[in-house]
């Protein structure tokens, strides 16, 4: 599979529905001979304590964002043997509970689609150009990049 891998970016504000993503992207997978598929939905979750999250604010850069997505896809590409690729990313006023994005991978054999996936959804959370900004009662905060996500990436540059 290496080499055939086609890494299809999706940035968009309108809600997607998992089930629906999923089933498009097993007829692809199935279509260039995959064995296996790793899926990961991320979903906004709601705060703990009283500052209920009322939104979650997501900014990008267009045509930027694309471009380090696509990137990021195809260190994936060259990594492992993969057949297709999803990454999927909203942006816009977002709701506790609704999808916000969603990883696909598809490869010959499972180890493949599962790292893929995980280096993509450790690189997505720190390298992607996304601003995110939390509405509560309290008022609006940005998101931080965080120490644990820094040290998520930290094994994949690790020879």
């Amino acid at each position: 599979m290496t080499g055939d891998t086609a890494v299809e970016i999706r940035v968009q504000p309108a809600p997607f529905d998992p089930g629906a993503v999923l089933s498009e992207f097993t007829a692809r997978a199935a279509h260039s001979g995959a064995g296996a598929m790793v899926t990961f939905t991320g979903l906004v979750r709601d705060l703990p304590g009283a500052d209920r999250l009322s939104c979650m604010e997501i900014e990008h850069y267009p045509g930027m964002t694309e471009k380090a997505l696509a990137a990021i896809g195809a260190e994936a590409a060259q990594r492992w043997s993969l057949g297709p690729v999803l990454i999927l990313h909203r942006f816009g006023a977002l709701r506790p509970e609704e999808p916000i994005m969603m990883v696909a991978t598809a490869s010959a054999h499972r180890q493949d689609a599962f790292e893929a996936a995980d280096f993509l959804m450790d690189y997505l959370k720190s390298r992607a150009p996304f601003w995110k900004k939390e509405k509560t009662s309290r008022g609006e905060d940005w998101v931080a990049a965080k120490d644990s996500d820094e040290a998520a990436l930290e094994r994949w540059t690790k020879g």
